[in-house]
């Protein structure tokens, strides 16, 4: 066995030929591999980013995208400079693999709704200001996130939806398209005059400006119920019109109808009672 002691005297030769130099090599290596690795991460990453955005992807996802690839691209960086410094890579790859794993099952849920919520930033059925139907909620959107959606209802209140509950669901996108339909059903008495009836509502909507002409408003009967005559209204409005004209139109017919003697039914009861006969 070689000795680093030659009588009293230190082999600082042997010393640095045996591990200085050859560790020395290694570790300035390493170093090089390492910083050269993070600017080149740092390089890929923002390069990525500049395509995604100039490719009109959602500026949260382009975010969200940056921040994994990045973290990904140091995981290998350090991978390979552990080693050039002789580190078994493919145990500690191995034991990342397996932490990694035990993270997934422990964090399923969470993982689920952030898949939901990748899916939902990529395929957009939905964006901010839209007003929508989904996992059970119904309101404007606020955010989209990565775990969760943030939706305001009517009455101003906030709602924080988990992703996999909107994006396993049916979502209903009310500002989706630049037109809505109205679908009004109103019931008339038997003895009312369906004609006048008819031509009462189609003067309505002929004198609401909101009120499209193209595509044209539907009107008729549509079922002889068992107390009334129900005549079907659909018309067509924006959008953003939709609930302003809805609740105009109910209040006008219904004044119109009363001011022309158009009856509108209610339901009620007839009970007659049987008086037992005494002698």
């Amino acid at each position: 066995m070689n000795s680093f002691f030659h009588s009293d005297k230190f082999d600082w030769q042997s010393l640095l030929q045996t591990y200085a130099i050859p560790w020395g090599i290694k570790l300035v290596v390493a170093l090089i591999v390492l910083l050269i690795g993070l600017w080149l991460a740092g390089l890929i990453t923002a390069l990525v980013g500049k395509v995604l955005t100039k490719a009109n992807v959602d500026a949260m996802l382009v975010r969200f995208i940056d921040s994994i690839l990045k973290v990904l691209l140091q995981i290998v960086v350090i991978i390979a400079a552990l080693g050039q410094l002789g580190v078994q890579t493919t145990s500690l790859i191995a034991i990342l693999g397996a932490a990694g794993l035990a993270i997934g099952l422990a964090l399923q849920s969470s993982l689920s709704n952030f898949a939901a919520g990748v899916l939902l930033l990529v395929f957009k059925p939905f964006k901010a200001g839209d007003f929508i139907e989904a996992g059970g909620v119904l309101g404007v959107v606020e955010h989209v996130r990565v775990f969760n959606s943030v939706l305001r209802t009517p009455d101003n209140r906030e709602i924080i939806v988990p992703n996999g509950h909107i994006y396993n669901g049916v979502i209903t996108n009310f500002s989706a398209r630049d037109t809505r339909r109205i679908d009004l059903v109103v019931g008339i008495s038997y003895d009312a005059d369906i004609r006048k009836a008819k031509s009462l509502v189609e003067t309505i909507l002929t004198n609401d400006t909101r009120v499209l002409k193209d595509p044209a408003a539907t009107f008729g009967v549509m079922d002889l119920a068992d107390s009334s005559v129900n005549l079907y209204i659909r018309p067509w409005v924006a959008s953003a019109d939709y609930w302003g004209t809805r609740c105009d139109l109910l209040e006008v017919i219904k004044t119109t109808f009363d001011a022309n003697g158009i009856g509108i039914p209610f339901p009620q009861m007839d009970v007659h009672l049987d008086r037992p006969q005494t002698d």
